[in-house]
């Protein structure tokens, strides 16, 4: 575009973008504000250099310092048995994510804590029956190795997202590697950011034609029996994998008690049958004879003694956990833990087990911020994530331990214009477009933050507008509510024992077969691949 094209052209877009604009879900956005930089000013390239990046010995000297660490692990790859495995997924976690999350983190040489894993490869996301995948097919392909159809979960791909009776014959039914683990008579356990009811936790333990079914309401609006097809959470708390599980963490009290009950913090309950899960699980505990804690805020799980837990259910929301920026901001991180905090109790409660742990852990907000445009939000998120799996990391040993980073699918956030080295990734691009108007660095294809692209008189100027608000909507082409997951192939790191199955590029569902094979478990196990 010309600065003297015709606007017509655009008419049809601004209307879409108004609508957007106008649309209740986005009335929060927050009030343009003077932006530090200028960017109709001329833009310097300077910054603060460092020296050593100056001179050819340094690259040199890093480029050895990468070989050598390389070569120690070539001459003695660690064939161990995993006793414990660990793995972290990264919602929406795409490689532009990781990307960008460096430089929001303060510079391109960064990294985040799992890039300096040994082993990288790539994974294929797509679903049996669509390319771009969602969170639910994607569960069962790297926690049971078998793609299914978007929006299932823990059911092959006869299954048809919605379809009432297909989901409930066994026969359709997938084996979660937590599945594997309890019957190896290791322990087994989750946490997440989202509701433990959400996707990808489900796949850890459910077996539904619909995502959505995480309470009995949800399936009888779906036109579907709650008799005949059990809700998620029930699954959670009374099918044997769900039931066995040591430590559940994270959001979703709702789908847990009935409407006619309050929680702890006064929240209404979303269940038709009357029913208080929670205190079902509890009472299967207390039968038990063995030690569990029901806890739903940060300091209630501060207070318990994990090295005593058998059983630990801790459900710190309504609904999901909060993006991570904002138990900071809204003043929320004294009542709901962080992931790091979830992951670390998790560990030691698991790590009570003698035989071992399987242990999922997800930071689930990222995706969620993607959706929104948020792109700042998916950041703070990121490195939250990376923080978990370095604490893990540093609890736990690299001889038993295999832990395995990667993301379920990518968003459509991209890195773009020509930033320089250091410049705020939030920012605006230094360089103006050709109908010279400024443009932000991180852009997405579709999208709410279209409202922050056009308006009626065609591309919005955003020279005065606040893009380092955590609120901020980032750019994006096409006009949608929601912006949409990518199909790219995602990323995946790990560390530990047989750490090298995991180059090279492969598809999703191969993930927990190697996992398997390196903890000896499940129809994996290398005594089973034998015969």
């Amino acid at each position: 575009m010309t600065k003297g094209l015709k606007r017509a052209n655009y008419s049809v877009w601004c209307i879409l973008a108004l609508a957007l604009m106008t649309c209740p879900a986005w009335a929060d956005l927050s009030d343009e504000q003077e932006n530090e930089q200028h960017p109709r000013m001329s833009v310097s390239r300077d910054y603060v250099e460092l020296d050593e990046e100056l001179n050819t010995r340094f690259w040199h000297d890093k480029a050895q310092s990468i070989l050598a660490d390389k070569l120690s692990h070539h001459k003695k790859l660690n064939e161990n048995r995993a006793k414990n495995v660990i793995l972290f997924l990264g919602d929406g976690m795409s490689v532009h994510t990781i990307a960008a999350t460096r430089a929001f983190m303060g510079d391109s040489n960064k990294q985040v804590s799992f890039e300096k894993f040994p082993y990288v490869g790539l994974s294929k996301t797509y679903a049996v029956d669509e390319r771009t995948p969602d969170s639910a097919s994607t569960a069962t392909a790297y926690l049971s190795g078998v793609k299914g159809n978007y929006g299932t979960i823990g059911v092959n791909a006869q299954v048809k997202r919605g379809d009432c009776l297909a989901g409930t014959d066994k026969s359709t039914h997938t084996e979660s590697i937590a599945q594997w683990a309890q019957e190896a008579g290791k322990w087994a356990g989750l946490v997440t950011t989202a509701r433990v009811t959400h996707a990808s936790p489900a796949g850890v333990y459910a077996h539904v034609a619909d995502r959505g079914w995480e309470h009995d309401e949800k399936i009888t609006s779906s036109n579907c029996s709650a008799e005949l097809n059990t809700d998620i959470a029930r699954q959670l708390v009374e099918w044997p994998v769900g039931r066995d599980l040591r430590v559940v963490l994270g959001g979703g009290r709702a789908s847990f008690r009935d409407k006619s009950m309050r929680d702890e913090e006064s929240f209404a309950g979303k269940r038709n049958d009357g029913r208080d899960l929670i205190k079902d699980w509890q009472q299967d505990k207390q039968q038990k004879g063995a030690e569990a804690h029901y806890v739903w805020s940060r300091e209630g799980l501060n207070n318990l003694d994990l090295t005593k837990t058998d059983y630990l259910l801790g459900l710190f929301d309504v609904s999901h956990c909060p993006y991570h920026g904002d138990r900071t901001r809204m003043h929320m991180d004294y009542l709901e833990p962080s992931l790091s905090e979830m992951t670390e109790a998790a560990i030691k409660v698991l790590s009570r087990s003698e035989q071992g742990y399987f242990l999922f852990v997800e930071g689930a907000r990222i995706d969620m911020a993607h959706h929104t445009t948020k792109a700042q939000k998916a950041l703070e998120d990121t490195e939250e994530f990376a923080r978990a799996v370095e604490l893990a990391r540093s609890l736990t040993s690299e001889e038993d331990t295999l832990i395995v980073v990667t993301s379920d699918h990518s968003h459509t956030m991209t890195i773009n214009g020509y930033p320089y080295r250091r410049q705020n990734i939030l920012s605006l691009a230094p360089n103006l477009a050709e109908d010279a108007l400024p443009f932000t660095i991180l852009s997405y294809a579709n999208g709410p933050g279209f409202v922050n692209t056009y308006d009626e008189n065609g591309r919005k100027d955003l020279t005065h507008t606040n893009t380092k608000d955590p609120d901020f909507q980032f750019q994006a082409t096409v006009p949608l509510n929601t912006e949409t997951h990518g199909g790219e192939d995602v990323g995946v790191f790990a560390s530990g024992p047989h750490e090298h199955f995991f180059s090279g590029n492969y598809e999703q569902s191969t993930i927990p077969a190697l996992m398997a094979y390196a903890a000896n478990i499940g129809p994996f196990a290398p005594d089973k691949l034998k015969n």
